[in-house]
């Protein structure tokens, strides 16, 4: 199918920016560690970042890809690349509203963004500073995100999900400058780091503005208008935008409530870098592709096409996820001491680490199942159902965190947004299910099932191969021992995993290869 093609070109190119993505915080871990200064970026990049994921990875083109979909398809380009000009024009005139005022009220924002820092006024200062030099990125992936939404329309996936390379490209060049310079932990490590996010957020809208032209579909300014079209966007974008990003939504709130522990955030931070990598390569990669091919299905009234292309993307998007949760769940410690504990990083953080990044995994399986399940409402322009189980899993995202933090410390807060996944999750399942927009078929239940058990098998040849290696990870041996022995748990797992998968059948490797050329 083509859906899978597509969908692997964007998992692909996901994958490469998030394997960036781990020298940069590898970089990152060994110059800042998880001090002071590693905790001010960390809050100064989560609340653009958070814009970057809610917009750059499928949340605003919940409301965008329907209606300029059907522009597109009902009234001819020309009309499609209108309606582009005046969400351009709109929502670049709220944006540098929003931007002046964020910069303008920063010291009060921070109070919100990460109340915890009052109490050290060094880091507060420091933390205003990095989320000015950070806030234009807001404003620039915003614009790319309709840029990505324009082109993802037109079946071009490749230019927007190529973009969030560039940042890691940018940030592991300033890390590189800063390391070479000595600079170390210092404030002007995290100034250097912010000052690169912003850059790196013009040059993608550089790089998809040129894309959108060279697919003959140029935009230029407008004067800002609120027509008919717009209206109709932002009323199913605010709810779209809210539902789609409820898991990023849910890290910022940890953020926020783990600023009243010294190193929290960045150790939320680093355990949350290792479990969007399969978020990013699956879930990402499929919500993105889905929707358009949704949209597409459901105008032709091809009702077996929709069900057959949902049952497709949650059989393959559990067949890669749950044994990548499984396996975080079963060794977080290795993964973590190998990819960060260097330089400034240290053991007691690999240790905090570790058990983040487990209780984020056991959530894994529902975040990604949110990317797959909010599209089938999305595609029917109901953004509205989404943003309510949004709501509900925010609410329950904060009572747990503040119910378990004065207990398990920032673990607690992991719990608590792995709690909230599911409840959404299980929401929209139900919810599809019951209105008959879904309906899962033999093959999938099936599936499910010898997924489930062939990971669970998994698990428990890890644990146990994870306590014959501990050793080594404990020793002090070298980062190529410990890597070599990381590798192998690795293909120990994959091993046990897919040979079980293959031998029941739920592994068809001929059948894989043809979803994923396109046939």
């Amino acid at each position: 199918m083509q859906l899978f093609k597509s969908a692997a070109t964007v998992g692909g190119l996901t994958m490469i920016s998030r394997l960036l993505g781990f020298v940069r915080d590898v970089l990152m871990a060994a110059v800042i560690g998880t001090g002071p200064v590693a905790d001010a970026f960390v809050v100064a990049f989560r609340f653009p970042n958070l814009f970057r994921r809610l917009f750059g990875e499928g949340a605003f083109n919940s409301a965008f890809v329907p209606l300029f979909a059907k522009r597109l398809e009902g009234d001819g380009p020309q009309a499609a690349r209108g309606f582009g000009e005046e969400v351009l024009a709109g929502l670049l005139f709220v944006l540098l509203i929003v931007l002046a005022i964020a910069e303008i009220t920063m010291p009060v924002l921070m109070y919100a963004f990460a109340p915890g820092f009052a109490r050290e006024p060094d880091k507060f200062d420091l933390a205003v500073l990095l989320t000015r030099i950070a806030f234009p990125y807001l404003l620039f992936m915003s614009l790319v995100a309709l840029l990505a939404g324009i082109l993802n329309s037109l079946h071009r996936f490749t230019a927007a999900a190529a973009a969030p390379i560039l940042l890691n490209i940018v940030l592991i060049a300033v890390l590189t400058f800063v390391s070479l310079a000595g600079w170390g932990n210092t404030a002007y490590t995290g100034q250097a780091l912010v000052w690169g996010v912003s850059f790196a957020g013009f040059i993608q809208l550089a790089m998809l503005w040129i894309a959108c032209q060279r697919a003959g579909m140029p935009l230029t300014l407008r004067r800002p208008r609120m027509t008919a079209g717009l209206r109709r966007l932002i009323a199913l974008g605010i709810p779209g935008v809210i539902a789609g990003g409820i898991t990023q939504l849910n890290l910022v709130i940890s953020t926020i409530i783990a600023s009243w522990q010294a190193s929290a955030p960045a150790w939320l931070y680093y355990a949350d870098r290792i479990y969007q990598l399969p978020l990013g390569v699956v879930g990402v990669a499929i919500g993105v592709v889905l929707l358009p091919n949704l949209s597409r299905s459901l105008r032709a009234g091809d009702a077996d096409g929709v069900q057959t292309i949902q049952n497709r993307s949650v059989e393959l998007s559990m067949f890669l996820t749950i044994p990548a949760a499984v396996a975080l769940m079963a060794i977080p410690y290795p993964v973590i001491q190998v990819l960060f504990e260097r330089g400034a990083f240290t053991n007691t953080d690999t240790l905090a680490s570790a058990a983040a990044l487990a209780a984020f995994a056991a959530g894994l399986p529902s975040f990604v199942l949110i990317k797959v399940f909010s599209p089938g409402f999305f595609a029917r322009e109901d953004t509205r159902t989404p943003m309510y189980f949004a709501g509900a899993g925010v609410a329950v995202n904060i009572i747990a965190a503040l119910a378990l933090f004065p207990f398990f410390g920032h673990v607690g807060i992991a719990a608590a947004t792995t709690a909230a996944g599911w409840l959404n999750a299980g929401l929209l399942g139900f919810t599809l299910t019951s209105r008959g927009h879904f309906k899962s078929d033999t093959r999938l239940r099936r599936s499910l099932m010898l997924v489930i058990a062939a990971s669970l098998v998994m698990g428990l040849v890890l644990i146990g191969a994870d306590h014959l290696t501990r050793g080594v990870f404990a020793s002090g041996q070298p980062l190529v021992m410990r890597g070599l022995v990381l590798a192998a748990l690795v293909s120990i797992g994959a091993s046990v995993f897919f040979g079980i998968a293959y031998a029941v059948g739920i592994f068809r490797p001929a059948e894989m290869k043809r979803a994923l050329s396109g046939k």
